[in-house]
Order: structure tokens, then sequence, then C-alpha cells
């Protein structure tokens, strides 16, 4: 395809070499650049459950606990998958205006951001908090979560679409939009489901063409702390200005994986995910733009079902069996989707 955004740049050559994971390394620089006092001794702890980056949460006795992140450039997954460790810094800009659009203690406040070692530093969440997938793959379904999800996506959509002229041009990079979205989950997952193939390019070339609002990219369950019962948001190094029917694909398409995984809650999950569109809609409100969102979204929930199987970052949750189970399921959908997403919802879990 000419003319078309590279799918996969080989960026490891722009990695800092200091590793934050070693704690010698990350207090010796702590110190260095003055963010920590020479005899400041914090505990550091490195932190599980994401690909893309080294995480370590920092707790200081006279002092926030902060969470530091340095971008990988190779990504920790099964097969090869690159992405500009420049990314970090997206996340940091994406988590100020993050700040500006959504209710105030939604996402953690910036500490501080250093690029030439590709790291930032954020405010941690305070404790005891959980991690919501965690608390989905325990069966703790709760109504209350659900429609704070809605609600959340739909306030980043709509107020993103109120200020598009200024997010348009802050957020219109759309490169790791590329690496870190359409090449891993829907380009590589053709090149792995020859009968998802069309579709997929597709769905590829109709993202390029939507730049509509602003855009999360990395909307599940995993990037949520539940904090005294209300949701703080994480992981925005994929935010861009463009498609908002991926955020709710890519969202979607979680809660119906987990209605695959979950037999006994099967059917509340599927409800669950019925309850999540329409409160998202409902915090929408009828814009101009919405009137295709739907389809568009039916198209994307699709795509990352298929992904989260097929794809370059596969849910480790469902084994072999179950994967070729959703693999077989979506594509059959592909073929006709349905035009509502409740329809799509009772055929999916038909098919399983």
């Amino acid at each position: 395809m000419q003319n078309e955004p590279a799918l996969v740049v080989d960026n490891v050559r722009h990695c800092s070499t200091m590793d934050i994971e070693q704690p010698d390394a990350l207090l010796g620089y702590l110190r260095a650049q003055g963010h920590i006092g020479r005899d400041e001794r914090p505990r550091c702890t490195r932190l599980s459950g994401g690909v893309s980056n080294r995480t370590v949460l920092v707790e200081r006795d006279a002092g926030d606990d902060w969470v530091v992140k340095q971008a990988l450039g190779k990504l920790r997954v099964a097969v090869d998958w690159y992405s500009g460790p420049e990314r970090v810094h997206r996340e940091a800009l994406g988590m100020q205006w993050l700040g500006e659009l959504i209710p105030g203690g939604s996402v953690p406040e910036l500490v501080f951001e250093d690029r030439d070692h590709h790291l930032l530093a954020m405010r941690a969440v305070p404790k005891p908090h959980e991690n919501w997938k965690i608390l989905l793959l325990a069966g703790r379904l709760e109504a209350d979560h659900i429609e704070q999800f809605g609600r959340l996506l739909g306030t980043i959509h709509r107020n993103g679409y109120e200020r598009r002229d200024e997010l348009s041009r802050v957020f219109g990079d759309r490169s790791f939009l590329e690496s870190l979205r359409l090449e891993p989950f829907y380009a590589y997952t053709a090149t792995q489901v020859p009968a998802a193939a069309a579709f997929l390019r597709e769905l590829i070339a109709q993202t390029r063409s939507r730049c509509i609002t602003l855009v999360h990219g990395d909307f599940s369950p995993k990037n949520v702390l539940v904090y005294n019962g209300r949701f703080v948001l994480l992981d925005h190094e994929t935010i861009h200005f463009g498609d908002p029917a991926l955020d709710i694909g890519f969202s979607l398409a979680h809660l119906l994986s987990k209605s695959h995984h979950l037999v006994a809650q099967r059917a509340a999950f599927a409800e669950a995910a019925a309850t999540y569109w329409r409160v998202y809609r409902e915090t929408l409100g009828d814009l101009a733009w919405t009137s295709d969102l739907e389809c568009h979204a039916v198209r994307h929930t699709l795509g990352c079902l298929l992904a989260r199987v097929a794809g370059r970052s596969r849910l480790e949750y469902l084994d072999e069996a179950a994967r070729q189970r959703q693999s077989r399921a979506v594509t059959a959908l592909m073929a006709e989707p349905p035009a509502r997403i409740d329809d799509l919802i009772d055929r999916f879990i038909e098919r399983l």
C-alpha cells in the first residue's frame, strides 16, 4: 500500500540505556535530577501487568508516592512488536489534557517527564485501590462500575469534540495509533486469519479516514483503578484525535471476551455490555457525527474481539480452545455484521 503510514518502525536504538526496574539506577537518577533528597531512601517496587513500559512504584516517607514509567521500544509480548518510546510523552500530554476534559481525580497528576530517558512520573493512586480488570475476572460485576465506564468515555468524546479545533492540532500525530493499534490489532491479525483480511483492511482504511474527536486508544478495564468507589483512568500513550468508534470497540471487546471466559456469568456480562453502550450514548448526546457511530462501533468491536485472540496482544485468560472458538464466532459475524450493538452482543453470545 503506497502513501500510507509505516506500520512497524525500528525504534529500539532510541531507547534509554537506563533501566528504572533496577532500584539503584532509579534512585541514583532521582537524586541526580533533584527529584528526591540526597538522604531520601524511597522503596521501589516493580509493577506488573503492562507490556509496553517499565513501571515502578516509588514509595516515599516524606512526600507523595509516585509511579515512574519508562517506555520500551520492543514490547513484552510473544511476537515481535515495536513502537517508539517517545510515546511516553504523548501519555504525559494526554494526562494533562484529560485533567481538563473529565472530572477531577479521574486521571493521575503528572509530576515530571524526561525526554532524554523517555520516562515520566505521576502521583500514585492512594491505597487501598483495586484494578477493575482483576475485579471483573473474579466475577465482581457491579452496575455502578459499568455506568461509570460508559459515562467516562462519553465525557471524553463529547468534550473532546467540543474542543476539536485545538485538540485536532495537539493530538494530530497518529503514529502511535499505527504502531500500537492498527498494525498489531488489525493488520497483523489479517495475516493470521485470512477469512477476516478484507474486513480488517477496510476497517484500517475507515479508521484512518475518520478524525472526529479525542480518542483514548486504550480504554479497557485493565487501565482503570477503583479508589473510594470512583474510577481512575490510566495509560494514555495511544491517545490521539481520530475515530471514537475505536474506543467503543476496544472496550466492548473486553467485556464480551469476559462473558466468553466466565461462563456462569455470561448473561450478566452481556447485559453489562449493553448497559455500557446505553450509558455511553446517553452521555455523548446527539452530536452531528453520531448518526453512523453505531455501525462503525460494531465493526471495531468485531475487529478487536478477533485481535485479542489472533493479534499481537492476546488475552491471557483465554486458552487456545477458547481463542479458536472466539475466532470462529467473530469471523462468521464479519461476513454479515449486525447494524446495532445490542444485536452484536446477542449474536456473539449465541455463537459461543
